[in-house]
């Protein structure tokens, strides 16, 4: 059996790294929109951007009918919320941040002047009195930056507001698994960027217009993507973001479903999704051989498709998901070949959307 071409290049892949190893906090997206949108410039038309930071590469802008293929730019931070008088810095969340992985990881507090380095300190196993032994809680953990007393940080330009995050980069591991903090859910903006790419150098001219959305602040609400579709106003949208790989200890499958890195994207049930939208996807995926997982989703789906489906009266809204191991912490984990084979669905669905398609249940 001959081997199958990989659709990701070295120019994908580089703008991948770039793009994942730079810091892009809830609130702070507009450096990694920058990355994003000068390696979407050469396949798109324009760009439309927002007050908040969303950024949107359209194909065909004159063209009535639109559909939007959707990821998310925001990552997890902390924010600087009390200085103590010895110098401590005690944080609040900017998202999902999860405590019980902070204590002795190094941080980058993002200040007016530059990067200041510290880390979550934590007292030594030796101190601990183990009867009483107390877990990491958002109440005290705290981060050292090498000061003794409140001034000291103060004159580092740290102070109550500054944002914080984890300095860890992308990297491989057994040649096929992408590792990085953010794969929530920059890998989203990356995959449709891609689907824009492969499209333009397929030649391929879609007979509507095509709406590369990277929205903001989904891990505080799906702010962004509420804002972007008023601006869009958007007949269909498709959707991408993560979901738990549930293969690994202490995750409950009853709960949880089976859904495993490495067997394909995720398809989500859920009350947003449009049965005849999401029967299309799958369609296209096995039409032409993609493989797909399938996720029951409980009241809401948790992403922006819930911003785009309750959006403009209604929009056809469909969910793929990438699966992802470990999910807010810093070594999040995806399969290059999902990743592949989302890009495939997205990009093979398109094509098979007619121009002004209605999705109605009653035509």
């Amino acid at each position: 059996m001959a081997e199958k071409k990989s659709i990701l290049n070295k120019k994908s892949l580089d703008f991948l790294e770039k793009y994942l190893n730079n810091a892009a906090p809830t609130g702070y997206e507009w450096e990694g929109q920058k990355i994003w949108m000068d390696y979407l410039k050469p396949y798109v038309d324009e760009f439309i951007t927002d007050t908040y930071g969303s950024a949107v590469g359209v194909i065909n802008p004159d063209a009535p009918y639109k559909v939007v293929i959707e990821g998310h730019a925001d990552e997890i931070s902390w924010y600087v919320n009390y200085i103590s008088d010895n110098g401590l810095i005690y944080v609040i969340r900017n998202g999902g941040s999860d405590h019980q992985i902070a204590p002795s990881k190094v941080v980058n507090i993002h200040t007016k002047n530059g990067i200041v380095k510290g880390v979550f300190g934590w007292p030594a196993i030796h101190t601990r009195n183990r009867a009483k032994e107390e877990a990491p809680k958002p109440d005290n953990i705290f981060i050292d930056v090498g000061c003794s007393t409140k001034e000291e940080v103060e004159k580092l330009g740290v102070h109550v507001g500054c944002v914080i995050t984890y300095p860890d980069e992308f990297h491989v591991l057994n040649e096929n698994k992408f590792v990085c903090r953010a794969l929530d859910n920059r890998m989203g903006g990356f995959m449709i960027a891609e689907v824009a790419r492969l499209l333009h150098e397929n030649g391929k001219k879609l007979p509507f217009g095509l709406y590369v959305t990277n929205s903001v602040q989904e891990e505080i609400g799906l702010r962004g993507a509420e804002m972007i579709t008023e601006t869009i106003k958007p007949n269909v949208a498709i959707v991408t973001d993560v979901t738990h790989d549930t293969t690994t200890p202490m995750i409950d499958k009853k709960k949880e479903g089976h859904l495993e890195l490495g067997k394909g994207p995720v398809v989500a049930y859920a009350p947003a999704v449009q049965q005849k939208l999401r029967d299309l996807i799958i369609d296209a995926a096995e039409e032409n051989e993609i493989p797909f997982q399938r996720s029951a989703l409980s009241r809401a789906t948790g992403t922006d498709t819930d911003a785009f489906a309750y959006s403009n009266g209604g929009v056809a809204s469909a969910l793929i998901s990438l699966p992802l191991r470990y999910m807010h912490t810093t070594v999040e984990m995806v399969h290059r070949e999902d990743v592949e084979n989302v890009i495939k669905m997205i990009y093979e669905s398109l094509l098979k959307i007619e121009n002004g398609e209605d999705f109605s249940y009653f035509k």
